[in-house]
């Protein structure tokens, strides 16, 4: 069997959203030198796994399955934030329903697949959109938390696809978007 390729499982905003993120990384990497993930701005559901691609159309049927299911959400990004001393994001409200999707999402995929990530078993959920995780020195960390921690920022989308993303050995692609039901 091949080796195994790295997956992981997001919500990925609108275009806008994701420009003005960008700019904020972009802005962040000329004053700072700091790198995200090779990846669109994203929220992750599901952080990135091992799974082979012989048993790709596996994971492609439960995540099928699951957003038949599973109703769209509202995503509401309202701030920074920073997970100390080495991640600036744009916070993502915890909202009962995005939560519940996570939560779901992670609960199909170990009962299913055993995908199970063994960190989010230890700590809650925290949704958010990273601007800087790659090259931040603690020094770094704080002049660029100090420039962010009151910047006002204030968004909102529906979370209505699960997109699976693929490592390609270089960035994360898109492979494919499974649509979730419309709320209501």
């Amino acid at each position: 069997m091949a080796s195994p390729v790295r997956f992981f499982i997001a919500l990925v905003p609108p275009v806008e959203i994701q420009s003005y993120a960008e700019g904020v990384i972009r802005e962040l990497g000329d004053r700072y030198h700091t790198r995200t993930a090779k990846a669109p701005p994203h929220v992750t559901l599901q952080p990135p796994f091992e799974w082979h691609l012989e048993e790709r159309h596996r994971l492609i049927q439960c995540l099928a399955e699951f957003a038949h299911h599973a109703k769209a959400v509202p995503v509401n990004l309202v701030g920074f934030g920073a997970f100390a001393p080495r991640v600036l994001y744009i916070n993502v409200v915890r909202t009962p329903g995005l939560l519940e999707l996570q939560a779901a999402l992670m609960a199909q995929l170990a009962a299913i697949l055993a995908i199970v990530d063994p960190k989010s078993q230890q700590r809650p959920f925290a949704p958010h959109l990273t601007v800087a995780s790659r090259n931040i020195t603690r020094q770094t960390f704080r002049a660029a938390w100090e420039e962010l921690r009151s910047r006002p920022v204030e968004f909102e989308f529906v979370g209505d696809r699960l997109v699976l993303l693929q490592h390609d050995g270089q960035r994360w692609q898109i492979h494919r978007e499974f649509p979730l039901q419309p709320q209501g």
